[in-house]
C-alpha cells in the first residue's frame, strides 16, 4: 500500500506505477491523433466527415465518465486501468485493420472510452495514494505527464508512419498500450481494493449526485467553463495564425513554443497549489488566459501573437491539473469514484460546449469577437471559483 501521511513522502517512491500508464497511453494517443483525419480521408471519407472523426474520441470520453466511475468502483484502479489499455490497444488494431469507415469509427468511440477509464481510475488513485499536502502536485505532475505523451508522441507516430504509412501510427499505438497495460499490473493496491467483499458497499451514482448537487452546479460550473476555455485555445491559434496569413510552418512554430511554455508551468504550479492553496493558482490561471484571448484580436504580426500565445501557454501550465485537484479536493471518502465521474462528465461537456460556442459566435459576428467571447468566458470562469470554492469549502461535507 502507498498510502501515508509522512512529511518524507516523494512522488519519486511511486512515480512508475502511478504516472507510468497514463504517460504510455497519452504516448498511444499523440501517435494516432494526428493520423485520424486523414485515415478517414483515406478510407473514402468526405472533409466534413474527416473533421467529425476527429471528435469521436472526445465523444466517447464523455458518454463513459459515469460508466468508467462504476467500472473502476467495482473492479479497482489497478485492474480498471489494465482494461482500458487492453482496450485501447484493440480499439487501434481494429483502426489499423479497418477497410470501411464503418470499421474506422466505432473504434475511435472505444479508444475515447479506454482514456475515460484510463484518467478517472488516475486521478482516483493518486486522490487517495498521495498525502493531502502533495496532492496538487501529484495531479499537476498527471497533467503534465499526459501532455509530455501528447507532444512526444506525434514524433512517435510519424516515425512509424515512414515505416508502415499511416496505418504503422496504429500499431505503434497499439504496441504502447500493452506496455502501459503491463506496468499498471505493478501498480500497488489500495486499502478499498485489497479489502474486496469485505469493503463497505458503495453509493449509488444518483445518491453521489443529490448529495453533492450544491459543489457540482457552482464549483463545477467553473470548472466547465475552464475546459471550455482550454479546450477553445487549441483551435484559435491555429484560426488567427491562418487570419494573419501566416504559412503552416509559422502556425506550427507559435503552436510549439506556447505548448513548451505549458509544459514547462506544471510542477510549479502544483506545489503554489498545495502551498498557498488552489485559488493562488485558478484565479490567476484563467485571468491569464482570459485576458490573453481578448488581447489576441489586436495582435497584427508575429511578433505580437507569438507573445498572446505565449501568455495563453503560461496561463494553461499554471494551472495543470487544477481540475484534478478540485476534483479530489471535494470527492467525498465514500463514493469517490462516482463523484470524479461525475466530475469529469463536467469537465468533458466544457471541452465539447466551447469550439461549438466558439464557432457559433464567429458564424454570427467575426472570428476576432468569436475569440474575444471565449476570454470573457475565461474571465467569467476566474470570478464563479473566486465566489464558489471559499463558500464550498466553508459547507459541511455531505
Amino acid at each position: 500500500m502507498v498510502r501515508s501521511g509522512n512529511e518524507r513522502f516523494s512522488l519519486l517512491s511511486i512515480a512508475v506505477p502511478a504516472f507510468g500508464p497514463s504517460v504510455l497511453f497519452s504516448l498511444g494517443e499523440g501517435a494516432v491523433l494526428p493520423v485520424v483525419a486523414l485515415s478517414a480521408r483515406d478510407l473514402g471519407g468526405s472533409v466534413a466527415v474527416a473533421a467529425l472523426t476527429v471528435t469521436l474520441i472526445g465523444l466517447g470520453s464523455l458518454v463513459f465518465n459515469l460508466p468508467a466511475s462504476l467500472l473502476t468502483v467495482r473492479f479497482g484502479e489497478r485492474w480498471a486501468i489494465v482494461g482500458a489499455q487492453a482496450t485501447g490497444a484493440i480499439a487501434l488494431v481494429t483502426a489499423a485493420l479497418a477497410t470501411q469507415l464503418w470499421q474506422f469509427m466505432p473504434a475511435l468511440v472505444v479508444l475515447g472510452m479506454a482514456s475515460s477509464v484510463t484518467n478517472l481510475a488516475r486521478q482516483k488513485y493518486l486522490t487517495e495514494a498521495v498525502p493531502a499536502q502533495f496532492r496538487a502536485r501529484a495531479l499537476s505532475t498527471l497533467g503534465g505527464t499526459l501532455r509530455i505523451g501528447l507532444f512526444l508522441g506525434p514524433f512517435l507516430g510519424a516515425a512509424a508512419i515512414s515505416v508502415g504509412g499511416l496505418r504503422g501510427a496504429y500499431w505503434v499505438g497499439a504496441v504502447v498500450f500493452v506496455g502501459a497495460a503491463a506496468v499498471a499490473l505493478f501498480m500497488p493496491d489500495l486499502e478499498d481494493d485489497v479489502a474486496g467483499p469485505s469493503r463497505a458497499p458503495q453509493p449509488r451514482l444518483g445518491r453521489v449526485a443529490a448529495a453533492h448537487w450544491r459543489v457540482l452546479t457552482t464549483v463545477g460550473l467553473g470548472v466547465l467553463f475552464i475546459s471550455a476555455v482550454r479546450q477553445s485555445r487549441q483551435v484559435v491559434i491555429p484560426l488567427w495564425a491562418e487570419h494573419l496569413g501566416l504559412d503552416a510552418q509559422a502556425a506550427s512554430l507559435v503552436y510549439g513554443i506556447a505548448g513548451g511554455v505549458d509544459l514547462l508551468l506544471f510542477y510549479p504550479g502544483g506545489r503554489l497549489m498545495d502551498l498557498r492553496g488552489r485559488l493562488a493558482v485558478a484565479i490567476p490561471s484563467m485571468t491569464i488566459m482570459g485576458l490573453a484571448l481578448i488581447s489576441m484580436p489586436s495582435t497584427s504580426s508575429f511578433w505580437p501573437f507569438l507573445g498572446v500565445s505565449c501568455l495563453l501557454g503560461l496561463g494553461n501550465g499554471i494551472g495543470s491539473g487544477m481540475i484534478m485537484t478540485l476534483g479530489a479536493d471535494f470527492s467525498p471518502a465514500h463514493g469517490r469514484a462516482q463523484f470524479l465521474g461525475l466530475w469529469r462528465l463536467m469537465a468533458d461537456t466544457g471541452s465539447t460546449v466551447g469550439p461549438i460556442l466558439l464557432s457559433a459566435v464567429t458564424a454570427a459576428a467575426t472570428l476576432g469577437i468569436g475569440v474575444a467571447a471565449t476570454g470573457g468566458l475565461g474571465l467569467v470562469a476566474a470570478a464563479v471559483l473566486a465566489w464558489s470554492v471559499p463558500r464550498a469549502q466553508a459547507s459541511p461535507r455531505a
